[in-house]
Formats: structure tokens, C-alpha cells, sequence
């Protein structure tokens, strides 16, 4: 690892520069931040108080509601300070924890997908060994290794980040540390830490969008053998987790699969996954699932009776 560096902290230039525009900026995040947190906690409390909300599929919800909680939280606040900041600086310690936060929660987010992939392929296409398959004791030892997983992972980015050298320029033309930004200002030849990136990060977003596609198409198809009834309440489910997969793993192929070269629109695509996704993902998962609609009015419902005895 590299520690002779002359760099003790970062300024993160943001999203803009301009005086009204962080002010928008700020309002308009503040308020995706704390959509997010509201959704997910709705859901994660949902799930944990709700009796009917004990299959497998709702325990990997339960643990991608809060990774989301954690990835944007990772990014989120920091962000939302620095709108009001006029100079907003990260020192490089910091800088590296956001490295790490950021890709462990975003990597145990992707585990978490395909173990809700491989519920349902189970669930729709071996549903009579389901239960045998599923049980609790495997999902709760699959998670475990997608936490293990994700740690392995954002070591790994850690490592690249720390053996960059960086003596010069210290301004980041971002609202976040990773590591693309992070080349950028390296006094060093980065192409084969740009090579290790973009097999591990990469490789990653692209190998796990392809083998969750391949697995939904393969649900898809099995579905032809299923009742009218059968078929829709699979179709609802699995097009929500069809869903959220586009929308999480596309602008993460666009921006970890490639040469490290920046595109204006680089910081609004990060937007959209680092922010815009989290606060979807429950809106999905609510609209499209009446169990845990109907788990949510039993919640509000004993709330409200709880609130009237007193």
C-alpha cells in the first residue's frame, strides 16, 4: 500500500457550483433522503412485526430495504451538507470510509438481488421442495455470505484506493469518493488499478445482471405450466424484482464497465443509482405486493387502536 501521499483531504466540487442551484439541490435531496429512510423503515418494520410476511422472499426484502437504508445513507447526508457547504472538503480518511460504505452496501445490495432471484426460481419452478430448499437456516447462512461477500469486495476497493499515490490536485469533480474520480487525481499510471476496477467492480454489475436475466427468463418460461391464477401472482412479483434490477444494475454497467474516461453525464446517472433507487425500490415493492399492503394497513390499524386506548 501506497501512504506516501502529500493530499490530507479532497474538495468535492458537487453536482454544481452554483449558489441557487445548491440550493436546490438541497431541498430536492433532503427530500428523496428522507422518502428513502421512510420507505424503508416502513417496509423493515413491516416485515419484522407483521406475522404474515414470514416466507423467505420477505426476509431478503427485509435486508435489501435496509442495505438500501445504508447505501444511501452512505452517500446522502454528506451530500446534502455539502449543498449548503461554499466550500465542501473530505478529508482523505473519510474519504476512504465512503469508499468502503458505499461499495459494501451497494455490493451486498446486488447479493440480495440474486437471492431474491433464486427464491423465486425455487418458489415457482421446484415448489414442492420449497420449503426443504429455503428454509430459514439457508437464507439466513446465504446472507451471511452475501455480508461476507460485500466485505471482500469493498476490502478490495479499499486496497486499490490506498496504493494510489496522489501529490498534486486534490479537487474531486464529484459529489461522492470513489475510485474513477479518484484516478483521476493519482500522480501515477493507474491503467492496471483501472484494470483491476474494472474486473472487480465491473465484472460484478455485468455477471450478476446477466446470470439475474438468464434466471428470470428461465421463471418466465417455467410460468407456462402454472394456472391463469398462478401465473399473474408470479408475473406481479417477479416483474417488480425485474424492475428494480434494470433500474439498479444499468447505470452501473455504464459507469464500472468501462476505460476510466468521465461523461458529463457521469454524476446525474451516480444520482439516479446512488439515490433515485433506494426511494424507488419501496414504492416497487409496496404498489406491487398486496401482502405487504395488506400487512401495512394491519400495522396502521393496531397503531391507531393502541393510540385510542391511551
Amino acid at each position: 500500500m501506497h501512504l506516501n501521499n502529500n493530499v490530507t483531504e479532497f474538495i468535492l466540487l458537487g453536482l454544481t457550483q452554483d449558489p441557487v442551484r445548491k440550493k436546490i439541490v438541497f431541498v430536492t435531496f433532503l427530500f428523496f433522503y428522507l422518502g428513502t429512510l421512510l420507505g424503508n423503515f416502513l417496509i423493515i418494520t413491516t416485515i419484522k412485526t407483521s406475522q404474515t410476511l414470514g416466507s423467505p422472499m420477505y426476509f431478503f426484502l427485509f435486508h435489501l430495504s435496509l442495505s438500501d437504508t445504508c447505501f444511501c445513507t452512505s452517500i446522502a447526508p454528506r451530500m446534502i451538507v455539502d449543498a449548503l457547504l461554499k466550500r465542501a472538503t473530505i478529508s482523505f480518511r473519510e474519504c476512504m470510509i465512503q469508499v468502503f460504505s458505499f461499495h459494501f452496501f451497494g455490493c451486498l445490495e446486488i447479493f440480495i438481488l440474486i437471492l431474491m432471484a433464486a427464491d423465486r426460481y425455487v418458489a415457482i419452478c421446484k415448489p414442492l421442495h420449497y420449503t426443504t430448499i429455503m428454509s430459514r437456516q439457508v437464507c439466513a447462512v446465504l446472507v451471511a455470505i452475501a455480508w461476507v461477500g460485500s466485505c471482500v469486495h469493498s476490502l478490495a476497493q479499499i486496497f486499490l484506493a490506498l496504493s494510489l499515490p496522489f501529490c498534486g490536485p486534490n479537487v474531486i469533480d464529484h459529489y461522492l469518493c470513489d475510485l474513477q474520480p479518484l484516478l483521476k487525481l493519482a500522480c501515477a499510471d493507474t491503467y492496471v488499478i483501472n484494470l483491476l476496477l474494472v474486473s472487480n467492480s465491473g465484472a460484478i454489475c455485468t455477471l450478476s445482471f446477466v446470470m439475474l436475466m438468464c434466471s428470470y427468463v428461465v421463471i418466465l418460461y417455467s410460468l407456462r405450466n402454472h394456472s391463469a391464477e398462478g401465473r399473474r401472482k408470479a408475473l406481479s412479483t417477479c416483474m417488480s424484482h425485474i424492475i428494480v434490477v434494470v433500474l439498479f444494475f444499468g447505470p452501473c454497467i455504464f459507469l464500472y464497465t468501462r476505460p476510466a474516461t468521465t461523461f458529463p453525464m457521469d454524476k446525474m446517472i451516480a444520482v439516479f443509482y446512488t439515490l433515485g433507487t433506494p426511494l424507488i425500490n419501496p414504492l416497487i415493492y409496496t404498489l406491487r405486493n398486496a401482502e405487504v399492503k395488506n400487512a401495512m394497513k394491519k400495522l396502521w390499524r393496531k397503531k391507531l387502536i393502541s393510540d385510542d386506548k391511551r
